[in-house]
């Protein structure tokens, strides 16, 4: 009789600790929630892709992309990766804050470069999602050469 009692009392146990941990994991869901809509946001000013025009080989040129932390926590950018070693991004190293404005400057230097480029800039950073992708394009035409006689 006490061994059925212990067993019951077990069991009853059991079922309330299944219980609180299903709504402990409920409230972490909903904290989850919460916090992901006050994350850090990276708004840039310019959408699409940025259009350098047509350049001559060789030549080296930049674009500021601009932006404004539109969350409600500080957005820190860890890295910013470019697709190939002919884009040099350089960002702010300290956190901005919310509502506050920066920018990213992407510098293409298009040497050993020709026909149509298109690249990529990835940025890294406490938002979500924790990759944003920046993307330009130029029209590289090839150097004329001057030793040539006409």
């Amino acid at each position: 009789m006490h061994l059925q009692k212990g067993l019951l009392l077990l069991a009853i146990i059991a079922v309330g600790c299944g219980q609180i941990s299903c709504d402990n994991r409920k409230q972490g869901e909903s904290a989850q929630a919460s916090a992901t809509g006050k994350m850090p946001k990276i708004t840039f000013a310019e959408k699409g892709i940025y259009n350098f025009g047509t350049l001559t080989e060789g030549d080296t040129v930049e674009h500021t992309f601009k932006f404004t932390n539109t969350g409600e926590f500080p957005l820190i950018i860890n890295n910013i990766t470019a697709s190939c070693g002919c884009t040099t991004p350089e960002w702010p190293r300290e956190p901005v804050a919310p509502g506050a404005s920066s920018s990213i400057r992407v510098r293409f230097n298009s040497r050993g470069k020709s026909g149509e480029q298109n690249k990529t800039v990835t940025v890294i950073a406490n938002t979500d999602p924790a990759m944003t992708d920046l993307q330009f394009r130029a029209l590289v035409n090839p150097k004329t050469d001057s030793t040539k006689n006409s």
